[in-house]
């Protein structure tokens, strides 16, 4: 074999090897390139602000909360600082994590009075599983199925939950609907009925409007055009809720 046929062959053994390179890198960053999957849609927005509350007209506390994205979820907080007449001055904080279309995580809430006490709670699966410590006492420990993942958790003078809850009302859907609900600081289970109550005026402000029904409340929430949480009435308490 001569040395030109050699070199001939070589010649072609490298070419192969760079074309085999070039299509190995090529697949290599197509495959890099691939886009992510999309994040599922979310009925929330973001939002921070402040409430001023109010009872018989009479300002009692303030409470400042906050929405936002958390990870893959989200996470709302607000803590609230009441002093109602005749009774002794009371700070909360609750958070709670949240799926995207709304569906509890987990949520924690502590309470500072004359003694601080606080529960955690985790949701799955349709059961909230919550340790209550109480000072002084042993935590106590208890299980609640709700049968559904979407789970209402309207926890006592914490007014931000109610943003949480008109969020994930289906607004195109409209309608009377119900939801499951928990009242952490009281253990206690129950059911809300929500709907719509139209275009309203307060103030001399333009609002949508959602009517909240309890066992024995009925609760109106006041709304931008955003679906953020501007007013809240709770008629037969003589109690309002104000954005500052």
């Amino acid at each position: 074999m001569n040395r030109r046929n050699t070199d001939t062959k070589q010649e072609k053994y490298f070419y192969i090897l760079i074309v085999s390179l070039f299509i190995c890198t090529t697949l290599t960053i197509a495959a890099q390139k691939k886009p992510a999957p999309a994040a599922a849609a979310s009925v929330f927005a973001q939002d921070k602000g402040k409430f001023t509350i109010q009872l018989g007209g009479h300002t009692v506390g303030h409470e400042e909360f906050e929405i936002a994205p958390a990870g893959g979820g989200w996470t709302a907080r607000g803590t609230t600082d009441i002093k109602p007449p005749d009774s002794a001055a009371t700070q909360v904080t609750g958070t709670l994590t949240l799926q995207p279309d709304g569906a509890p995580i987990s949520y924690e809430w502590i309470s500072h009075a004359e003694k601080t006490n606080g529960a955690h709670i985790l949701f799955a699966n349709g059961v909230a599983k919550i340790t209550l410590e109480m000072q002084g006492a042993r935590p106590f420990e208890q299980d609640m199925s709700f049968g559904t993942p979407l789970v209402a958790v309207l926890d006592n003078n914490l007014y931000y939950q109610y943003a949480v809850l008109a969020r994930v009302y289906d607004w195109a859907k409209g309608g009377p609907q119900n939801f499951p609900v928990l009242i952490p600081q009281e253990l206690t289970p129950g059911t809300i009925s929500i709907e719509s109550a139209g275009s309203q005026s307060i103030g001399g402000k333009s609002y949508d409007a959602l009517r909240v029904n309890t066992s024995d409340l009925e609760v109106i929430l006041y709304l931008d055009s955003a679906h953020r949480l501007m007013r809240m009435e709770v008629p037969g308490a003589k109690v309002s809720i104000v954005r500052d």
